[in-house]
């Protein structure tokens, strides 16, 4: 790896047992950073961390639910006793109304609401923890997770396309106000990725996403993992406020 994408410090990364939260996890690890991993799924959790610790890293697993301010809060206080600082974080958890998704006119205002405070409520709620301390050190990283979908615009995805150009716009003031103080702030908006969610799809959806991607593939966890450990790195100490899209193709800009 090259000597700019190593990292220094400790990285906080929620929702980080399964898919692209493991998988930057273990990037981040591999790049030199200690590790906070929050998660609602003990199991994955706790074998993740294992994998993490046996690079030679620092980590501190937590069962936490992001959507819970008071539990965010608490566990955020354990993590400074046990780990110090954080230096950067990926703020990745959030989620579609999956089974609940429907066609706008048919949906209800609870599953809005649900999408919006698990897809951007929790990315908010992690920053405002962390952000004074960066502040105040002058020094700080932050990469958001967006989707392709909110500059698509898919179909029965109204409420996730919302939530998540929603984590656009925080992104981009939240890097403006930030950049004085030597603080950087970034997003990831992947298309296609080989998730558990993804994998539950009826196989006729899958060739019809695959077929709609110009490189002609599904990607991996890890190739938004590669693109996540470059935006919490030196290597991209010149760029804040952007998002970049892992699709293979489909959205250009």
């Amino acid at each position: 790896m090259l000597e700019s994408f190593t990292l220094q410090g400790l990285a906080v990364v929620t929702g980080a047992a399964n898919g692209i939260g493991r998988a930057s996890a273990l990037a981040l690890a591999r790049a030199g950073a200690d590790l906070e991993l929050l998660d609602l799924e003990r199991e994955p959790l706790e074998r993740l961390a294992n994998e993490a610790a046996a690079l030679g890293r620092r980590v501190e697993p937590i069962v936490c639910d992001c959507t819970d301010s008071a539990a965010l809060e608490s566990a955020h206080a354990r993590l400074a006793r046990a780990l110090g600082p954080v230096r950067m974080l990926f703020n990745n958890v959030g989620q579609s109304a999956r089974e609940r998704s429907s066609a706008f006119a048919e949906s209800t205002e609870d599953t809005w609401r649900f999408v919006v405070e698990v897809s951007l409520f929790t990315t908010m709620r992690m920053s405002r923890l962390v952000v004074p301390d960066m502040i105040a050190r002058g020094d700080g990283c932050i990469v958001n997770m967006s989707t392709e979908s909110a500059f698509y615009g898919d179909v029965g995805l109204v409420d996730y396309a919302a939530a998540k150009m929603g984590v656009i716009g925080f992104t981009r003031a939240l890097a403006r106000e930030l950049a004085p103080q030597g603080v950087r702030v970034n997003a990831v908006a992947p298309g296609a990725i080989r998730t558990r969610a993804h994998d539950r799809l009826p196989a006729a959806v899958i060739d019809r996403i695959r077929n709609s991607v110009p490189l002609g593939f599904v990607g991996e966890p890890e190739d938004v993992a590669h693109v996540v450990a470059f935006l919490l790195s030196d290597a991209s100490r010149y760029m804040t406020g952007q998002t970049l899209l892992v699709d293979g193709g489909r959205w250009m800009i």
